[in-house]
């Protein structure tokens, strides 16, 4: 009776006290991963799981390190993706994000503590790297109303000692978002405020070797989830009957089945809706022999993004000739890029060197060539020529940076645009793309 009992408090019954990424194997275990159908499907691709203990520790002393080399005595974080990077840990992120209660502090010295909503301090235990829970680091006026700014010196007041301690006379912090009346209570105390976000997604960009095994693991969950997308469209449309959240929501289901966590977007649009892009998806009845295209923009397993585009026609007949011709552009677009990417590239090389789409496409074409990738879409933007700034990124490619290479093609008044993009390792000598999933044969003119 005790061993069977046992075996039903693991999440896996088949495996000992740990998961293979390093997890315990405990049916009441606080931080979000993996579900039993993500490691049987990863077992099955023979993918090699990140080991999470390591990978929180790359992080922490990666960010430790650029607050050390920058000078500053600490750093200060109230976004919630930054946090989950310290830390490695979740409190109902999208809530979060417009209602700031979360901070964490880490001092040059490594130290790091959360404020975490005040009946939740147990949600980061998991992981010894944060050394101290408190709570009242909240400072938006819904839960503080006139007194915000009595809570923000109390909270300054935390954060003054607290580097003090750690710091000692440094009082250079970093902070990256932080609310008014916070900003005015720690600029009270004597700070020095410094540009966190710098701070923050320089530490982002480059890769450590667990976090890219995180990545292949989240990559293969993503493209597992828009095949069971992809089936539901081509099965149902045909019919008549199934709208474009319809289709979405599959994407969603599949996500969350395999330990993903949530879209950023509602990028999914189907014919003449897919022009100009950017539209979000909604109740329209998707029709045969048309497009559908979409960003996945995904938060996955691990709260690692997997960011791809596809467009696919279902239906039939053939697609247009315009339309095989738009797509091979886009597709010739996107590989052309992904070629040049290579440790030592500068940022304005890739400016200059680009892909050059036809003229007829260069009034709707994407927001950027591409874009740094990790938790989120990240730093650095590689901008369009016509829209880069001077200075603004002036940077190196080094390698373990992750690029998404984007295409958005359609002419303005088009009755359709083709949307597609790759997910990209820079390695030691060159690139590797990440992304396996296939482009759609008809649309290739195939």
């Amino acid at each position: 009776m005790d061993e069977h009992y046992s075996d039903i408090r693991k999440i896996d019954p088949t495996r000992g006290s740990h998961l293979p990424d390093g997890s315990p194997n405990d049916n009441d275990r606080i931080e979000i991963g993996p579900t039993q159908l993500a490691f049987r499907e990863w077992e099955a691709a023979g993918l090699t799981l990140p080991n999470l203990e390591r990978m929180r520790e790359f992080r922490w002393r990666r960010l430790t390190q650029h607050i050390v080399d920058r000078g500053y005595g600490g750093l200060l974080m109230f976004d919630p993706l930054n946090i989950r990077y310290a830390t490695d840990s979740t409190n109902m992120q999208l809530w979060n994000t417009h209602n700031p209660f979360r901070a964490v502090l880490l001092c040059a010295d490594g130290y790091m503590l959360i404020w975490d909503y005040k009946n939740s301090p147990f949600l980061s235990k998991f992981n010894p790297l944060v050394r101290e829970q408190r709570s009242g680091a909240d400072l938006f006026y819904f839960d503080r109303g006139d007194k915000v700014d009595v809570a923000a010196d109390v909270f300054a007041n935390e954060v003054r000692v607290l580097m003090e301690a750690h710091a000692g006379s440094n009082k250079r912090l970093a902070v990256d978002k932080i609310m008014l009346h916070g900003l005015r209570a720690l600029e009270t105390q004597g700070f020095e405020i410094m540009e966190g976000e710098e701070v923050t997604e320089k530490s982002r960009s480059v890769k450590g070797p667990d976090e890219i095994l995180a990545m292949r693991c989240a990559n293969d969950a993503c493209e597992k989830s828009v095949a069971a997308m992809e089936e539901f469209a081509r099965t149902n449309v045909p019919l008549g009957k199934t709208s474009e959240d319809d289709i979405w929501a599959v994407l969603h289901a599949e996500n969350i089945k395999r330990g993903g966590e949530w879209i950023e977007t509602r990028l999914l649009t189907s014919g003449q809706r897919t022009n100009p892009w950017f539209q979000e998806c909604g109740p329209r009845i998707t029709q045969n022999n048309e497009i559908i295209a979409f960003d996945t923009d995904l938060i996955g397993c691990y709260g690692i993004c997997i960011d791809i585009s596809r467009t696919w026609w279902i239906g039939d007949q053939k697609p247009t000739n315009s339309m095989i011709y738009a797509m091979r552009h886009a597709h010739e677009h996107i590989m052309t890029n992904i070629e040049m990417l290579r440790p030592g590239v500068t940022i304005p090389e890739l400016v200059a060197n680009a892909h050059q789409l036809d003229e007829k496409f260069q009034a709707q074409k994407y927001g950027c060539l591409m874009h740094g990738v990790g938790l989120c879409d990240e730093w650095p933007l590689v901008s369009y020529p016509d829209k880069a700034v001077q200075g603004a990124y002036d940077y190196t490619l080094e390698p373990n940076m992750v690029l998404c290479v984007e295409a958005a093609v359609g002419e303005v008044g088009g009755e359709f645009s083709i949307k597609l993009e790759d997910q990209v390792l820079v390695t030691e000598d060159g690139h590797e793309n990440l992304t396996t999933y296939p482009f759609d044969p008809a649309l290739m003119g195939e």
